[in-house]
């Protein structure tokens, strides 16, 4: 994309901390494109942004090396009409967060994006076999509604490292993903 001095907006399917957000920033780096960075909480919602013009470019993920495709990509996909200008491989390293004091084991329940319970599942498995696993829109929204006692105290949420300093969580263990790398693939679309 040759758009050197140009300030765009991208859409990122993620709250403030999300991978989808590591992910775009590095990529206007890479560009050399001047940009600012909108929040939204899902692939829908990078799409619908595109489709009223309030951003110029959306990055989301669409395949994962170990989980597979991102079912929600390709549901939302299929709604909307978009151009694919490019494909960024960017390495996901999952953290557990609590919220401060949590031990392991007041842990009853851990929260994420059904593809980042997938990323950690044999580890999930035997770390927590007694925590349920419930699946969030987004990680960074998780960690976000962690802290703001959306979710129980005694829930654990696998998000980026990042998302510890912004929502004031500790990190209880990190690089918690089943296979290294744990590349996935994100596509940056324009309208």
């Amino acid at each position: 994309m040759d758009n050197m001095n140009v300030h765009l907006k991208i859409g990122v399917s993620g709250d403030a901390g999300s991978f989808s957000e590591e992910a775009g920033r590095l990529y206007l780096i890479r560009q050399g494109i001047e940009g600012g960075i909108v929040y939204a909480t899902d692939m829908e919602g990078v799409l619908a942004r595109l489709d009223d013009g309030s951003i110029d470019l959306g990055i989301f993920p669409v395949v994962n090396s170990q989980g597979g495709l991102v079912r929600q990509a390709f549901d939302a996909m299929g709604q909307h009409i978009f151009a694919v200008v490019d494909e960024l491989w960017f390495e996901v390293q999952q953290c557990l967060l609590v919220l401060p004091g949590v031990k392991r084991s007041d842990i009853t329940q851990i929260v994420s994006h059904p593809q980042a319970l997938i990323q950690c599942e044999r580890y999930i498995n035997r770390e927590f076999k007694s925590a349920s696993g419930v699946e969030w829109a987004d990680t960074a929204k998780a960690a976000n509604d962690l802290k703001n006692g959306v979710l129980p105290a005694t829930s654990a949420v696998i998000a980026p490292a990042r998302c510890a300093n912004l929502y004031q969580l500790e990190i209880l263990e990190r690089n918690i993903q089943d296979m290294r790398p744990n590349l996935t693939t994100f596509i940056i679309v324009k309208k």
